[in-house]
């Protein structure tokens, strides 16, 4: 599927507010409801769209630590990569993961309940021999700037 304009000027609404009325949608971006949906479920379709969820500040919640965590593995074959991410996809504290180049192979970002709870995942990862050599934590004390959304619009010049 090819995007034009129109679909991305959808996915640049739907990415600031996911909750708009299809009316309202069509609205910005200057279709009549019923073409606008088809597209949306086109976009569902193909992929492009994954799912709608809420922001949740978790901090209204409960006191949360957030972790950035470098991690350089023992072996760069293929299973060694396979395993670790295999292991790290099953704990809810990892937010996200991402296979880096640099000094490093991955960069993880952890929000926990506290350090405590950050040290004993860690710990219980050394334990488990999943290739992990050495990793290096970066608390975060503050996030003055986080952005939920992409800037679709200034990607594709629209």
């Amino acid at each position: 599927m090819k995007l034009d304009r129109t679909d991305i000027k959808i996915l640049h609404e739907l990415q600031k507010n996911g909750r708009i009325t299809n009316v309202e949608l069509s609205e910005l971006v200057n279709l009549s409801p019923s073409p606008c949906l088809i597209r949306i479920k086109k976009l569902q379709a193909e992929g492009y769209i994954e799912g709608y969820s809420a922001q949740i500040d978790f901090n209204k919640l409960a006191q949360t630590l957030t972790v950035f965590t470098e991690i350089t593995l023992k072996n760069h074959r293929q299973i060694d990569f396979a395993r670790f991410l295999a292991t790290i996809e099953k704990i809810d504290q990892v937010m996200e993961c991402h296979l880096v180049s640099g000094g490093y192979d991955y960069l993880l970002k952890f929000v926990t309940a506290g350090i405590e709870e950050y040290q004993t995942i860690m710990e219980r990862l050394i334990d488990m021999e999943i290739g992990i050599d050495k990793y290096f934590s970066f608390i975060v004390l503050k996030s003055p700037l986080v952005k939920a959304r992409m800037p679709l619009t200034s990607l594709f010049q629209l």
